[in-house]
């Protein structure tokens, strides 16, 4: 039996203290509150603030991270696509930069299995170099889980 795990960054346009950052900082604690509430949700990285933002694994310190693990494809795309939190993702342009490569992936890992950033990162980097594919994939072209 496996979930799905997912891993997305984005380079922030400021420091999350700003005003800029201000209105995507302020809603965290709901969106993320919404995420644990939804069909399907497992689990997701988080510091003992309750959200990710101050856990920086790249050489540019504007850079966050988001990871998740979920029971299926279908509950994740629920969440992201038909909740409230479709709202903040249609918005992105204002708190982040466009990003030019892959910022999404998603991969199977077994039941229980709590990924950690070094792994997340190897499967974005292993999407970047392959494409898609059943150990490293996105939304567009997602795979089955492993038999």
């Amino acid at each position: 039996m496996h979930d799905l795990a997912q891993l997305n960054i984005g380079v922030i346009r400021a420091p999350m203290d700003s005003p800029v950052m201000a209105e995507f900082a302020n809603n965290l604690d709901r969106i993320n509150a919404l995420a644990e509430a939804s069909p399907g949700f497992v689990w997701r990285l988080q510091t003992e603030e309750g959200n990710a933002t101050a856990i920086r694994p790249f050489e540019d310190e504007n850079l966050l991270v988001n990871m998740s693990v979920w029971q299926d494809v279908d509950s994740l795309k629920a969440y992201v696509y038909d909740s409230a939190h479709v709202g903040f993702m249609r918005r992105r342009r204002e708190w982040f930069e466009l990003m030019k490569e892959a910022y999404l992936v998603l991969w199977w890992v077994p039941k229980g299995h709590r990924p950690d950033i070094a792994e997340a990162i190897a499967k974005l980097e292993r999407l970047k170099a392959k494409g898609p594919g059943p150990e490293a994939f996105t939304f567009a072209q997602p795979f089955p889980p492993p038999s």
